[in-house]
C-alpha cells in the first residue's frame, strides 16, 4: 500500500472526526435537555450561569473550550469539561467504528452503528446524572436496528429471528427482577433499553453485553458504595458499555467463553 492511500484514509478519518465531534456537541444538547423535557432545536445554546447566548465562533466543538480556556465569555464561569469529553469521545468513537465497519465499503452499516454509539453516549451520561433514560433514545436506538437489518442482507449478518430473540433474552427477566422489586433494583428504562440493544445485537452478543454490564457495573457499584456509602447507582451506563462493546466484540467475547468453558466439546 503506498503513501496514497494512507493519506486518503487519513483525510477520510479526519473527516469523520470532525463530523463525530460536531454530534457529540448536539448529544451534549441532549444529554442536558431530555431530562427537563425541553426542546432540542427551539432555543439556541447559552452559559448555565448568565444565561447569555453563546456566540457562534465559541461553538466549535473541542477547539473552542479550549480557546476560552473553559470559560464563559461572557461572565467568566467555568464551563464544565465534560462538554469537551462528550465531543472528544464521540468523535474518536466515530472514527473506531468507520475502521471496524471499514466505512468505505460498508457506508450504511457505519452511519448506522455510529448513530447507535452517539444513542448509547447519551444513555450513557443522562442515566448517570437523572437515573433516567430517555424513551427517545431507545425509540431511536430500536429504529436503527430496523434499519441496518433492512440494509444489511449479507451472509454474516443476523437473521430476524436471532434479532428478535435478542430483544427478549435480557429485557424479560430485567423486567421480572423490576416488577417484583417494584423498580428498587432495576429500573424501566434499563428493561427498554436492553430490549432494543438486543434488536440491534442479536441473542448471543445481548448475552455477551450483559456479561459486560455486570462486571462492570459491580466494579463501579463497588467504588461508588466505597466513596459515597450509597448502594443506589445507575446501571444505564454500565448496560450501555456492554451494548457498546458487544456492537465491536461480542463474537470474540461469546468464543472466548465457549472456549474456556468447553461447552463446545460438551454439545459436540
Amino acid at each position: 500500500m503506498g503513501t496514497q492511500y494512507y493519506i486518503y484514509y487519513g483525510v477520510l478519518y479526519l473527516f469523520v472526526f470532525l463530523f463525530g465531534a460536531c454530534v457529540g456537541s448536539f448529544l451534549n444538547v441532549c444529554i442536558y435537555r431530555l431530562p427537563k423535557e425541553e426542546s432540542l432545536i427551539k432555543r439556541n445554546s447559552h452559559c448555565m450561569s448568565c444565561g447569555t447566548e453563546i456566540l457562534h465562533r465559541d461553538l466549535i466543538p473541542i477547539l473552542s473550550w479550549c480557546l476560552l480556556k473553559g470559560k464563559c465569555r461572557a461572565c467568566g464561569a467555568k464551563i464544565s469539561p465534560r462538554y469537551t469529553v462528550v465531543e472528544a469521545l464521540n468523535a474518536v468513537i466515530w472514527v473506531f467504528v468507520a475502521y471496524k465497519t471499514n466505512v468505505l465499503l460498508h457506508p450504511v452499516n457505519f452511519v448506522i452503528t455510529a448513530l447507535v454509539f452517539s444513542a448509547l453516549i447519551v444513555v450513557f451520561f443522562m442515566d448517570w446524572d437523572t437515573q433516567l433514560i430517555s424513551t427517545y433514545v431507545v425509540i431511536f436506538i430500536a429504529v436503527m436496528a430496523v434499519l441496518y437489518y433492512a440494509f444489511n442482507h449479507t451472509e454474516h449478518d443476523l437473521s430476524l429471528s436471532d434479532r428478535l430473540i435478542g430483544a427478549v433474552v435480557v429485557s424479560i427477566p430485567l423486567l421480572l427482577i423490576e416488577l417484583l422489586s417494584k423498580g428498587k433494583a432495576m429500573g424501566r428504562g434499563d428493561v427498554y433499553l436492553m430490549a432494543a440493544g438486543g434488536l440491534f445485537l442479536g441473542w448471543q452478543n445481548t448475552l455477551a453485553a450483559l456479561a459486560v454490564a455486570l462486571v462492570t457495573g459491580s466494579i463501579a457499584g463497588l467504588i461508588i458504595k466505597y466513596k459515597t456509602k450509597d448502594s443506589v447507582f445507575a446501571f444505564g451506563p454500565w448496560l450501555s458499555l456492554g451494548i457498546a462493546v458487544a456492537a465491536l466484540y461480542g463474537n470474540n467475547l461469546v468464543d472466548w467463553y465457549v472456549s474456556f468453558t468447553g461447552i463446545n466439546e460438551i454439545f459436540a
